[in-house]
């Protein structure tokens, strides 16, 4: 394309950007606010300072149409909620009273009201909370947020483009409201719902927008016929409307397959769509129905979920066949950027050879402008960029740091034999009850207790120097002493240390092993308030020395109770960090569940007989598409089991996982052949165990009693009418007792009153069942 000069001028956007702030000001305020030390007034002000600064940012950067109303205080999908009317009727009073407080009971929960359930934004570590729909629900038009951030980008003299949820992708997100029966569709709603977008469509326009975005990344998976049918009418008839802004239909995560046809075909302005590696299919695919005569396409060419630099000459390739394909071609990242990093640029502390293989969102901005500029202008214009780009490229892939000879022999030689255990599980399990003596219903907790200031002030002492190693691994045997003593005081039958050392269960592994790197200011929303900085997978994985032995070891030598190892599995491991894209996924699982594996045989070594290896991310990173399935589930169970396998029959293995769809995985969860499953179970009512049962699943569960991710206290009874629900599905000697997920963002004393509840159930239920001759 040298010299080239496109027939129309390619404008460079993106579907949404990071929230928190450079120094996550969004947190701190949202937090100060539910601490009452921040005003409303205060937290609106300090959104709006955000949104105007990520607004100017982009346009500072080439970014020629800014989107509007991705921008939340807890989750985008809640806002839509909102705008359409949808509040659960437990929550319509607190609504009506108080707004912003409503909102965020129905995100958290109160002491006497349930939040909405949450689980993960399609393939990836975001949650959204799930929208309850019934029978009778009504919709009402609310587009006060949306008309609002429209105006205050237009102030700026910015070209915005609101982003909206679009209304397939979210009755198919939606559940049954409780007490509907579970054979309830949303998507039956859709006429209901259509009006209400109209509204909301109308709204927009008379506020000046010319662009409207309406996200449908459902689309992208395997859909019905019915459901196909459901996305045709409904564009048919937004796309009727006459009063209505330009409708832009964005998909993303995946190819769209079967959908593209209908959207083709739909009367929209355009389309967008992912043509990322996860995506390429959709540039053959777009040919194959003649392009998009007529519509605009927004092609997604740099990664919005990873975090290496684009290959721009790649990505003009592609674009050079888009441009006959439609008759208006634009740039944008292939997601919103709400799912890497605000900037490489306040890395102080890894090698600048490095951050030159690394875009986050800044620097992707820079790489859609520049790939914008290119087709409008000529390549010419971006010789500096590609000369660069180049050279990065090859830094990264000439580096000693992504290969280890060692590591990739190991990985090569492992058998079937050490994929699987040296006995079935009911032998196992035989054993590991006569060596643990547990009684019915045993209780325990997922791992991590409160990060109490204490903790994090000793860590960040250690970090500026305040203390030294020997003053800060004090600190942290007197907090494991604490938490093992609260938990032989309240009764609970399997202890943890309480993980006061580590900073994230995933972050805390790879600053240990080899082949990763570390962020300092790499965050990224997890839910709400709730960030994360996932480490870098870079190279090949080894385990230079033991990661959790020693902690672990201190904790059992405080206890005659057994003291769960707890480490994170290889597949979160990957799942919860930005991956290497120089091959397969699988290769990287075996060399991360080679490094798990020496860690298991050693913690077992040092006298640890229950160890736990969390894989809350398998259903998270299941393939969008069926077909993708099977080879994924393959080597991601393999990889457990190699982490795993390695022990004797008496010691008994874990896993956990928490908020996610399960339904379709429990083959995969019974492949992973563990003893004990603890998944999540409090918000969605039970749903696991049943469909555990469903199954068939053999071996020991423990459904939780207890939602973590809200502020309430649940009762004892509470717990135990969960734990009789649990007991429906699950026969009482393969229960167990515990909550959702670990306790490291909740407070103390919520934490304690909790978890006596939660043993004060177990003991109930105990009794209930030894009163009926159920138990033994």
């Amino acid at each position: 394309m040298t010299g080239r000069t496109a027939a129309a001028a390619a404008r460079a956007t993106v579907y949404g950007y990071p929230r928190q702030g450079q120094n996550r000001e969004l947190k701190k305020a949202i937090e100060g606010y539910w601490k009452g030390r921040v005003t409303a007034d205060a937290l609106r002000t300090t959104a709006a300072d955000l949104r105007r600064a990520n607004w100017r940012e982009l346009a500072e950067a080439g970014i020629h149409e800014v989107p509007t109303g991705d921008f939340s205080y807890y989750d985008h999908v809640l806002d839509t909620s909102v705008m359409v009317g949808v509040v659960p009727d437990r929550h319509r009073v607190a609504v009506a009273s108080d707004a912003l407080d409503g909102y965020f009971a129905m995100a958290r929960g109160t002491q006497d009201v349930a939040p909405l359930e949450m689980t993960k934004w399609f393939d990836t570590n975001y949650h959204y909370l799930v929208p309850e729909l019934g029978p009778e629900t009504m919709f009402a038009a609310d587009s006060r947020k949306q008309v609002a951030e429209f105006r205050e980008a237009l102030a700026l003299g910015l070209t915005p483009r609101p982003v909206l949820v679009g209304p397939v992708t979210y009755l198919l997100l939606a559940k049954p409201a409780p007490g509907v029966g579970g054979d309830f569709d949303p998507l039956t709603l859709l006429d209901r719902l259509l009006p209400v977008y109209a509204e909301v469509l109308a709204d927009l326009r008379a506020a000046g927008a010319e662009w409207v975005q309406l996200d449908e990344p459902a689309l992208v998976q395997d859909r019905t016929p019915a459901e196909l049918n459901a996305a045709a009418r409904a564009y048919r008839g937004l796309g009727a409307l006459t009063d209505r802004p330009k409708l832009l239909v964005a998909t993303y995560f995946d190819r769209l397959g079967e959908a593209l046809p209908v959207l083709a075909k739909a009367p929209v302005d355009g389309i967008a769509l992912d043509f990322t590696e996860a995506a390429a299919a959709n540039l053959d695919a777009l040919a194959a129905v003649g392009g998009l005569p007529g519509k605009r396409l927004v092609a997604g060419l740099v990664n919005g979920r990873n975090i290496w630099a684009n290959d721009l000459e790649k990505s003009l390739s592609i674009l050079g066949i888009l441009l006959g394909l439609a008759d208006r071609v634009d740039v944008a990242a292939s997601c919103s950027l709400l799912h890497v990093p605000l900037t490489v640029t306040a890395e102080r502390d890894l090698d600048p050879q490095i951050t030159r293989w690394l875009a986050f969102a800044r620097q992707k901005t820079a790489e859609i402008a520049a790939l914008a500029r290119a087709i409008t202008r000529g390549t010419d214009t971006i010789a500096a960029e590609l000369a660069a780009n180049r050279a990065a490229l090859s830094s990264r892939a000439g580096s000693s740091l992504t290969r280890d000879p060692a590591v990739r022999a190991r990985a090569a030689a492992v058998t079937e034999a050490e994929t699987r255990r040296s006995q079935p599980y009911a032998e196992r399990a035989a054993a590991q009850r006569a060596h643990l003596r547990l009684p019915l219903l045993p209780t325990t907790t997922i791992g991590s207790f409160p990060q109490t200031t204490e903790v994090r002030t000793a860590r960040a002492d250690l970090r500026a120097g305040r203390i030294d190693e020997a003053g800060y691994e004090e600190r942290i045997r007197n907090e494991i002493r604490e938490v093992i003593s609260f938990q032989e005081k309240t009764g609970l039958d399997v202890l943890v240390h309480g993980e006061p050392e580590r900073n994230d269960m995933v972050q805390y592994f790879a600053e240990r092993l080899t082949g990763y790197l570390a962020t300092q200011h790499g965050w990224v929303q997890s839910y709400g308030t709730r960030y994360v900085r996932p480490p870098i997978l870079a190279g090949d994985i080894s385990r230079p020395e033991p990661l959790t032995v020693r902690w672990t070891s201190y904790a059992q030598s405080l206890s005659d109770r057994p003291v769960k190892g707890m480490l994170t599995g290889p597949v979160t491991m990957l799942a919860w960090s930005f991956v290497r894209d120089d091959q397969p996924l699988g290769e990287t699982a075996r060399q991360v569940a080679l490094a798990l594996r020496d860690e298991v045989v050693e913690l077992e070594a040092n006298g640890t007989s229950v160890i736990q290896v969390d894989e809350p991310a398998l259903r998270e990173t299941l393939p969008l598409r069926a077909a993708d399935r099977p080879g994924y589930l393959a080597w991601a169970t393999e990889a457990f089991r190699l982490s795993t396998s390695g022990v004797r029959p008496d010691t008994q293995i874990h896993t956990h996982m928490c908020y996610a769809e399960f339904g379709d995985i429990v083959q995969a969860i019974d492949d992973l052949d563990a003893d004990v499953i603890s998944l999540e179970a409090a918000r969605s009512h039970m749903q696991v165990a049943r469909e555990l049962a469903a199954h068939g699943y053999p071996r020991e569960a423990g459904p939780g009693v207890y939602d973590i991710h809200s502020p309430r206290v649940p009762s004892t009874e509470e717990a135990a009418e969960l734990l009789r629900a649990g007991l429906g599905a699950i026969p009482p000697e393969r229960l167990w007792v515990n909550p959702d997920c670990g306790l490291k963002t909740r407070g103390w004393p919520e934490t304690k009153a909790s978890l006596e509840n939660l043993v004060a159930a177990a003991r109930t239920v105990r009794e209930e069942l030894t009163t009926t001759g159920s138990g033994s």
